[in-house]
Order: structure tokens, then C-alpha cells, then sequence
């Protein structure tokens, strides 16, 4: 047995497994930033597509699992925070596939007499506007509610649907046409 080549084997492996260790180290920074940073957005978003709390979070939580188990998969052909919304997005689809129910909207009425016109009022404007928006079809209600309720820049929502800023931008007009239509009509 040749002792160099012998030397060589050992320090080509003990070099491979000093940078695999050096990447582990680095990935559990690496991760804790990703969650420190995206979390809210992700999480507000998710909120955005549920409407319940507990199940955003849950949704959340199990977007950054898919996201640190599957890291290797991002080839960084979008922003970090539009992969992540994309695997939130899926992670709650698969979600409601599990429920195959709608949830009923909740029903608060005021507590006190002071004020209950125009509570009624704003209860009225916000359920017309709900009423609304669920009614739109897809990718409509999507849209609007990434770019309102999920804060995205029109270049990330076209890239969560694979598609153009522009077409984003225009789906998103046209959103805002329907749900002033309906809002009209009621």
C-alpha cells in the first residue's frame, strides 16, 4: 500500500467531513435568520388565507419545516420570502384538501348600547367587503389578498404563481373591479 495515497484518503475524507461540519454549523444560523426574518410575513399571509389564528400558525410552522428540510431545493430563482409563501400557500391547500369543510363567519355583535349604529354600520361595510372577496374566484381573491393583506411586491406574487409582474398587476386590478362591483351591487 502506497502510505501517500493512504495519507491523501485520509485527509481528502477528514477535509470532506470538516466542510460538512462547518456547513451544519452554518446552517443552524442560517435557518434561525430565515425564521427571524420571514416569520411575521409568512405568518400574516397564512393569516390572510385562514382567518384563524391557531391554524396560521400551525400552517407556519410547518412552512418553515418543509422550508429547512427542503432548503436544497431553493435554487434562488425567486426572493427567499416568495418560496416561502409558496410552500405557506401549499401547506395550506393541503390543509383544506384535509378539512373539506368552510369555516362559518364568526357572528360578534356589540356589547353595549353606546354606538351600536355605527358599529352596525362598520359591521355592515366590513361583511359586504368579506362577502365580497370570498366571493371572488381564483387566482382574483389570491392575488388581492397577497398584495393587501401579505404586503408582496406585484414581481413576488406573479413569481408565487409562476407568471409576470404584469400579470400580476392586472389580476390585481381586475380583482379590485370585481370586489367594487359587488360591493355596488349590495
Amino acid at each position: 500500500m502506497n502510505p501517500r495515497k493512504g495519507g491523501e484518503t485520509v485527509t481528502a475524507f477528514s477535509d470532506r467531513s470538516r466542510a460538512s461540519e462547518e456547513r451544519r454549523n452554518h446552517a443552524i444560523p442560517r435557518s434561525r435568520k430565515l425564521y427571524e426574518t420571514y416569520y411575521m410575513r409568512v405568518f400574516s399571509y397564512v393569516m390572510t388565507l385562514s382567518g384563524d389564528r391557531n391554524l396560521a400558525e400551525e400552517i407556519t410552522q410547518e412552512t418553515f419545516f418543509r422550508a429547512f428540510s427542503r432548503k436544497n431545493e431553493f435554487r434562488g430563482e425567486s426572493s427567499e420570502v416568495t418560496w416561502l409563501c409558496t410552500i405557506a400557500k401549499n401547506c395550506f391547500l393541503d390543509e383544506k384538501r384535509r378539512q373539506k369543510k368552510t369555516e362559518p363567519m364568526p357572528e360578534d355583535l356589540p356589547e353595549d348600547g353606546e354606538g351600536i349604529e355605527g358599529k352596525q354600520i362598520d359591521r355592515d361595510a366590513s361583511f359586504r367587503i368579506h362577502v365580497a372577496l370570498h366571493a371572488l374566484e381564483e387566482p382574483y381573491r389570491e392575488v388581492f389578498e397577497l398584495r393587501i393583506f401579505g404586503e408582496l411586491s406585484f414581481r413576488e406574487i406573479g413569481m408565487i404563481f409562476g407568471k409576470t409582474e404584469n400579470w400580476a398587476r392586472v389580476t390585481y386590478h381586475r380583482a379590485r373591479l370585481k370586489i367594487q362591483e359587488r360591493m355596488e351591487k349590495t
